[in-house]
């Protein structure tokens, strides 16, 4: 693996451990069995190594999930093919799933504005895009606001994700579907239900 590589994998661990703001660059490269001139090299700074991490990462998560929308018949089954992508991502890598939901939205540096990746707006686009999808196919109620529907869904997911990595819930994959199949429901057309 090249150093690139290593400093990318040892940074998403150590930020996901310790949090953007207590880790060093110093640790990160010895972490990585490199330099901080390399972290440097590669990235310039550790919010541009976290930026890195956070691109790299989204960019193959919604690669996989742009399969699964392609190949899903409606606008629900695509959603539910995104949530299953994700549980599997975040399963896979649990340090992804804390990096993107406890540091992907916060405050940097001197800056009073939240900085979203590009990939995380990609994603949340591609949200609204299947609830219009879903009010064009039957699949959704037309009543309701496209942007709320999806930060619903993108918020109780989230929430119930975000309270099994700290613990303090514990929700099975099992649990997160049923919750997010019923607010999919609640989106139904009263036909539908």
């Amino acid at each position: 693996m090249e150093s690139r590589e290593r400093l990318l994998e040892a940074a998403k661990r150590l930020f996901a451990k310790h949090g953007f703001e207590r880790t060093a660059t110093l640790t990160i490269a010895h972490e990585a069995g490199t330099s901080e001139s390399q972290l440097v090299r590669y990235f310039q700074t550790k919010a541009g190594l976290l930026e890195a991490i956070f691109d790299e990462s989204w960019l193959r998560l919604n690669q996989a999930i742009q399969q699964v929308v392609v190949a899903a018949t409606n606008a629900r089954e695509a959603l539910v093919g995104v949530l299953e992508t994700v549980i599997g991502a975040f399963s896979r890598d649990p340090d992804l799933a804390h990096l993107l939901l406890f540091e992907g939205r916060r405050i940097r540096g001197s800056s009073s504005e939240v900085l979203l990746s590009k990939g995380f707006v990609d994603f949340e686009n591609l949200l609204r895009v299947l609830i219009q999808r879903g009010r064009k196919d039957g699949s959704f109620r037309e009543d309701l606001n496209p942007f709320a529907m999806a930060s619903a869904l993108l918020g109780a997911t989230e929430a119930m994700i975000r309270d099994r990595l700290m613990k303090r819930e514990t929700v099975s994959d099992e649990e997160l579907r049923a919750i997010f199949s019923a607010v999919l429901e609640g989106f139904a057309p009263p036909q539908k239900r």
